[in-house]
């Protein structure tokens, strides 16, 4: 895979944001984001037919703006709506299984928040690893332990050149040391979401990549 397409990764769902979640995506879009995340979870978020309409609205809006589209965890509407990859936690579906069901070219990605899982994305196959919370992060209620710059660094030294995004709690001030840190990007959810100016906080996040 192409590690520059890490490097402003916008994850949302409809319950993420204030606003219209496919205004705030657009914006987000013009501001430079390098991928998205489409993450329909938790209180309040859309199920069946409703979040199968906003999640090909997100789509035909990434590819617009030639953005690769991602769906989270569920993997029975990634394949009927047709995406470019899936994303997987350490409870979801194990990568080895993501594999045999999706298309071969499907990127697939998966949460790590410690060496030991890191390492066990790198054998399983992942095609890249989002690793954290790096710092506290209301946007998940179970979100566990902030690992920091440090967590990065040692997994970066555990996983040699498999490409890894950061996230939890990241702010723009934040992402120079992450990426000297050994992140190839950064992943966003309520800095861009809830910012008043969407398109303006993603051409921050992008600017030290520019």
């Amino acid at each position: 895979m192409d590690r520059n397409i890490l490097q402003v990764y916008f994850i949302m769902g409809s319950n993420n944001c204030d606003g219209n979640p496919l205004t705030v995506l657009e914006q987000a879009l013009k501001g430079g984001v390098t991928l998205f995340q489409f993450r329909e979870k938790g209180q309040d978020a859309l199920t069946g037919t409703a979040k199968k309409q906003l999640a090909l609205h997100m789509k035909e809006l990434c590819q617009r703006y030639q953005v690769p589209f991602i769906v989270n965890d569920d993997i029975e509407l990634a394949l009927e709506i047709g995406v470019d990859g899936v994303h997987v936690g350490q409870e979801d579906m194990p990568i080895q299984q993501v594999r045999k069901l999706v298309p071969d070219h499907w990127l697939i990605g998966v949460s790590a928040t410690n060496r030991q899982e890191a390492v066990q994305a790198l054998k399983d196959g992942a095609d890249y690893i989002g690793v954290g919370p790096i710092y506290a992060t209301g946007t998940k209620a179970d979100a566990k332990q902030p690992i920091g710059v440090d967590g990065v660094q040692q997994i970066r030294q555990q996983v040699g050149d498999l490409p890894i995004v950061a996230i939890g709690g990241i702010k723009q001030a934040h992402v120079s040391a992450l990426i000297e840190a050994g992140a190839d990007g950064v992943s966003i959810i309520s800095a861009i979401s809830q910012a008043s100016h969407p398109e303006q906080a993603a051409k921050e996040f992008s600017a030290p990549f520019l």
